[in-house]
């Protein structure tokens, strides 16, 4: 079994919850102390040193509570915190071993229930040490403590009680044994799962700034020849050869119209990728961004058929940025390609979420891209490299701590954004 390195102070959930494992572990083993010092002294007529007994119970009860108000409260664990915590098991384990019969008293296996947790929880010298600890125990049991003196005046009561009671020890170890380290290693699958995902996301975001600074420097390559371009089509527009023929000065306003596109499209890399941040957000209000952001839209793309469905209850001051605008630029683009003939865009809010639902009548998702969205090189268009749009989008809302989800509908499907209105909302 691996074992749980917390000792380095971070916040670790897994090992907080491990913790509350021993503490209500802890509170069986009191309700179990409690019920075997009543069976043997009323039930079975055997003499226990009483004060003894309780005294050590008292503090295992005190020290319990100590522990349920601190880990209630601190969700930091360290391996030290909770080798502390088994030494003090260890300890209450073995007094009252000592007062009710040292090795003889069957329940002295426990110290297996002991040992196998810290072998689970520990770093590896603090188990080894519990190992040293447990064994030391034992041996000063069998050194210095005494069998029951009614015990020892009937053999065969004696042999008896003991296989009763070293049944009941091994339940008790194998039913908490199986309990406790189910749930211990279902914690640890979740930490590894959320390292996992730590790293994933880690590895997106590195490939993210990848992407970013190669379109920064394909931008600033691309600024000089588009600016000569541009001085060369103006200076076709009053060569004499051209100002004479109505058909070719169309095709170099045309071809400067598409120059001036380029270069907003450079413009917009460059205002993503981290630069004239200064021009990159604009204060204006939600219902006017969104308006102007889909006319722009309509315009440059040959849309056949576009539904726009405006249920936002009010408009709202926002600041909005060239790379959310982009964003939603890309998930209107995936969705003309799968649904060339219409697309629909649904805006509205849920309580303090601004929700923005983009639909279309394609093929929809399949199952396997549904399961892995947002993940990059994932499309249902099967062109290689493809799936680098949703793959932005996905990270520039999580970024802004919204979140993307994709579902299929009976016909097309719709990719749904949800944006904290704190995020874009002037206050």
């Amino acid at each position: 079994m691996r074992s749980l390195s917390i000792a380095t102070g971070a916040s670790d959930p897994a090992g907080h919850k491990n913790m509350l494992y021993l503490i209500r572990l802890r509170w069986i083993a009191v309700l179990g102390q409690i019920t075997t010092i009543s069976v043997v002294t009323l039930g079975l007529g055997i003499h226990l040193p009483m004060p003894q007994m309780l005294s050590v119970l008292a503090c295992l009860i005190a020290f319990n509570i100590g522990s349920h108000l601190r880990w209630q409260e601190n969700p930091i664990v360290t391996n030290n915190e909770m080798f502390l915590a088994l030494l003090v098991d260890v300890a209450t384990l073995t007094a009252q071993l000592h007062f009710s019969g040292g090795t003889t008293n069957p329940f002295a296996f426990l110290y297996l229930l002991q040992v196998i947790l810290s072998a689970v929880l520990l770093d590896a010298w603090a188990t080894w040490t519990i190992v040293v600890i447990t064994g030391a125990c034992l041996a000063g049991l069998a050194l210095f403590s005494r069998p029951l003196p009614l015990l020892l005046e009937n053999q065969d009561d004696f042999a008896r009680l003991y296989v009763i009671g070293t049944l009941i020890c091994f339940l008790l170890n194998a039913g908490l044994l199986v309990i406790l380290i189910k749930h211990i290693t279902g914690n640890l699958r979740e930490r590894d799962a959320r390292l996992a995902n730590m790293r994933q996301r880690a590895a997106e975001e590195e490939h993210i700034v990848r992407m970013g600074l190669l379109a920064s420097g394909a931008a600033h390559e691309l600024g000089t020849p588009m600016a000569t371009m541009s001085v060369l089509l103006g200076d076709w527009l009053r060569m004499p050869e051209f100002t004479g023929n109505a058909v070719l000065q169309e095709e170099i306003s045309e071809m400067q119209t598409q120059l001036q596109r380029c270069k907003t499209i450079v413009t917009g890399i460059l205002l993503s990728a981290g630069e004239l941040r200064g021009e990159s957000s604009a204060k204006t209000m939600l219902r006017g961004f969104l308006g102007e952001m889909l006319v722009e839209w309509r315009n440059n793309r040959p849309v056949v058929a576009f539904s726009y469905e405006d249920q936002l209850p009010n408009d709202i001051p926002v600041v909005f940025e060239s790379a959310l605008k982009q964003t939603i630029f890309n998930l209107l683009d995936n969705a003309l390609e799968a649904s060339p003939l219409w697309v629909g865009l649904v805006t509205s809010t849920e309580g303090d979420v601004l929700k923005l639902a983009v639909s279309d009548r394609g093929p929809g998702f399949a199952p396997a891209m549904l399961a892995q969205f947002g993940k990059p090189y994932q499309s249902s268009k099967g062109r290689p490299g493809s799936g680098l749009g949703l793959f932005l989008v996905v990270n520039v809302i999580r970024t802004l701590g919204g979140t993307v989800e994709a579902r299929n509908l009976e016909q097309g499907a719709v990719v749904e954004i949800r944006l904290p209105l704190s995020a874009i909302v002037v206050e």
